[in-house]
């Protein structure tokens, strides 16, 4: 069994956090969501992973290197012109060979049992089975219908509230057998969502929806549900492998700072003297907390110096941004201004 990480888009949602990191690397609790995602995919047993880049793709694959520090196997898919999620897909034909195989984006956030997602898939003898959870509210996603064997029979996208005629919403976590191939063309521009699942509708092709009921899902996409799934993650409503929420055993915590509520302060971070740190909280690894500074609800990204006295709340400070002495930010997202190459 392979996999495939979709991860060639600029993110402009995440903006300005993405104009200097690719969103592979945006961090969920200090660790780049990429390596969330390879671990998720080699919990099921997959340890072989194609991987489509093309913003920043250099600083990517400086990250994640081959794979084999995190137990897997990368192939890097360089785009240098972006042909959508199917057209990746499709680059990587040879890749999967004829076996199943599974697609996640570099967004999601879950722990969606993929066994369960192939279990459905190969019971019904699906070209596509797409992972499905459900939302109360559904205006700002892909709904899916299905019929009461499990079969997709109808896609609405982000309808608008009290014309949803379903309450399952499309995860972005996809099982394809190679058939899939056969409604994606070769060398252009094709997107699953837009244009291959409609294909399967109108040609009756074996489709189906996995209802993953309770599972954990976040597209962490948009800047409000980064937030959230940050929350959760330090709540412990999602537990990820690698994440060890309260103060890591390098950090520095100076005696007279405070610390409450649910937070994670990373490797290397310095809190000095009468800091204040208000959960839920990330503290990135080698960020330094300045005396009497108070960060309260926030996402700081390692590196970042929040000055002496200054206040910073519900706010995500990028990597190696410098809050001024004495200085207030507070509902706002912030990085440094740089210029970089593209892709």
């Amino acid at each position: 069994m392979k996999a495939m990480i979709l991860a060639g888009g600029l993110s402009t949602r995440l903006y300005p956090l993405t104009r200097q990191v690719p969103k592979p690397l945006v961090p969920i609790a200090d660790i780049p969501n990429a390596v969330h995602l390879i671990g998720y995919l080699r919990s099921a047993g997959i340890t072989e992973i194609a991987i489509n880049v093309h913003y920043l793709a250099s600083r990517i694959e400086a990250a994640l290197g081959d794979g084999s520090r995190f137990g897997v196997r990368l192939e890097y898919l360089y785009e240098e012109e972006l042909l959508g999620s199917a057209g990746a897909v499709k680059q990587m034909e040879a890749f999967f060979g004829d076996e199943d195989f599974i697609v996640v984006g570099c967004d999601d956030l879950t722990d969606l049992s993929l066994d369960a997602l192939l279990g459905v898939h190969a019971e019904s003898g699906a070209y596509a089975t797409i992972g499905l959870v459900e939302r109360d509210e559904v205006d700002q996603y892909g709904v899916v219908v299905c019929d009461t064997n499990g079969r997709i029979i109808e896609f609405q996208e982000k309808p608008a509230r009290g014309t949803e005629r379903s309450h399952l919403v499309n995860t972005g976590i996809y099982a394809f057998s190679p058939d899939i191939f056969e409604f994606i063309p070769a060398a252009q521009f094709y997107d699953f969502g837009k244009q291959v699942f409609s294909d399967l509708l109108h040609h009756h092709a074996p489709f189906y929806g996995y209802d993953a009921k309770d599972a954990y899902w976040c597209d962490i996409g948009t800047l409000g549900e980064y937030r959230r799934a940050t929350r959760d993650v330090l709540s412990g409503k999602l537990t990820l492998p690698d994440v060890q929420v309260g103060i890591h055993a390098s950090a520095q915590v100076h005696p007279d700072a405070q610390i409450r509520g649910p937070v994670l302060i990373a490797s290397q971070a310095q809190i000095h003297a009468g800091a204040k740190i208000v959960g839920p909280t990330v503290i990135g690894s080698g960020a330094v907390i300045g005396l009497n500074a108070v960060v309260t609800e926030s996402i700081v990204w390692h590196g970042a110096h929040v000055g002496e006295h200054a206040r910073v709340r519900d706010a995500i400070l990028g990597i190696d941004y410098r809050v001024a002495d004495g200085a207030t930010l507070e509902s706002i997202a912030v990085a440094e201004e740089v210029t970089v190459a593209r892709p």
